[in-house]
């Protein structure tokens, strides 16, 4: 009996809601954030896939967000530089960026906790006020 390989064709990457990325989010203006920076995805995957766009809130380890009412506190860092500092996600910058061409990539912490990610939309809800009842 003759059995045929069957390739799984392995399908590429798209983000999906929950994960994490890195992006570059230059250029930018103002007191939008700059250079290369981890990335909360809000969109879920296959409008990230459809459109190449990501919707999403930019995180950081500044220091000074320990104070922002904007920002989520989410544990540590763990990537190299930053390791050991406390990381946030900027509830009040929300973002679409055009994740292809920026050619965003898998951060290394991969996706939030649902904890963290539960609080991060509740907070961004408390701005937008997009729950209608």
């Amino acid at each position: 009996m003759v059995t045929a390989d069957v390739k799984k064709e392995k399908k590429p990457w798209v983000p999906a809601r929950q994960d994490i990325i890195w992006i570059d989010c230059n250029p930018q203006a103002g007191k939008e954030m700059q250079d290369i920076h981890p990335f909360l995805v809000l969109s879920p995957r296959n409008f990230n896939d459809k459109t190449s766009l990501v919707i999403g809130l930019p995180m950081t380890t500044a220091e000074y967000n320990a104070d922002n009412p904007f920002a989520v506190e989410t544990g540590k860092a763990r990537t190299k530089g930053c390791a050991g500092k406390t990381s946030y996600v900027l509830c009040h910058q929300p973002k679409s960026f055009d994740w292809r061409v920026r050619r965003a990539r898998v951060h290394p912490q991969k996706k939030l906790p649902d904890s963290f990610f539960a609080e991060v939309c509740k907070r961004l809800n408390q701005i937008i006020q997009i729950d209608h009842a």
